[in-house]
């Protein structure tokens, strides 16, 4: 379970204050997948920081009882001067996983060869966005977090490796995604909300979700 308890999130923007969440309380049950709706620059990415204890709320409670994910495509915990088989064999021990294993996994499902014993820093964006996708996808979690403005690969054989392994996985896990567009979460989600004003308003459905997204945004 994922949990907000009236949590409060602002920003300066050297103009105004930018209100991402006000006062917002909502709950994620595990088996429930949950999309949120919200046009781009409307603080997406600062919720998802917020589920993954990134970020810190500037008021209110956020309470994990489950294994929550880092979002995909997060870098924080990748040390660039390391290779991608230093950063696995770190990232496993932290998570008290073996190494052999993480290292294995990652470098199987990257599929960029001798590239993986060579420092992180040296990736292109592709490979570093196919590199920490292996990794979410090593550890696993209850919750996985999937920000779309993360970045992406167009790579098709890692792609159609890492979606069968995700869509495996989500068969007994949670996904939250958020997303300016509803076609991204009907690939995840069943239940959605809609980010206006600082609040989350949470529908059963997606098609729920979609009139109030459309008629606020898009209208």
């Amino acid at each position: 379970m994922l949990e907000f308890e009236n949590v409060s999130k602002s920003f300066w923007t050297g103009k105004q204050r930018k209100v991402i969440l006000d006062r917002a309380t909502f709950r994620v049950e595990l088996g429930n997948s949950l999309g949120i709706l919200a046009p781009n620059g409307t603080g997406k990415t600062t919720i998802i920081n917020m589920m993954a204890g990134l970020e810190k709320p500037d008021e209110g409670k956020i309470t994990r009882t489950s294994r929550v994910s880092f979002p995909l495509g997060f870098m924080g915990g990748v040390v660039n001067k390391h290779t991608a088989t230093e950063n696995c064999r770190y990232i496993a021990r932290l998570y008290g996983l073996d190494p052999d294993y993480v290292e294995a996994f990652s470098r199987w499902l990257c599929g960029i060869d001798e590239y993986f014993d060579m420092p992180v820093g040296t990736f292109s964006s592709g490979m570093r966005a196919r590199f920490s996708f292996s990794l979410l996808l090593a550890l696993e979690f209850d919750i996985y977090l999937i920000d779309e403005g993360m970045p992406a690969t167009t790579d098709a054989e890692f792609n159609r490796k890492a979606g069968t392994i995700l869509r495996d996985r989500l068969q007994s896990a949670t996904v939250i995604v958020v997303s300016h567009q509803a076609q991204t979460l009907e690939k995840f989600c069943r239940s959605a909300a809609v980010l206006r004003d600082g609040q989350l308003h949470m529908f059963e459905t997606l098609e729920e979700a979609k009139q109030l997204y459309d008629y606020s945004y898009q209208g």
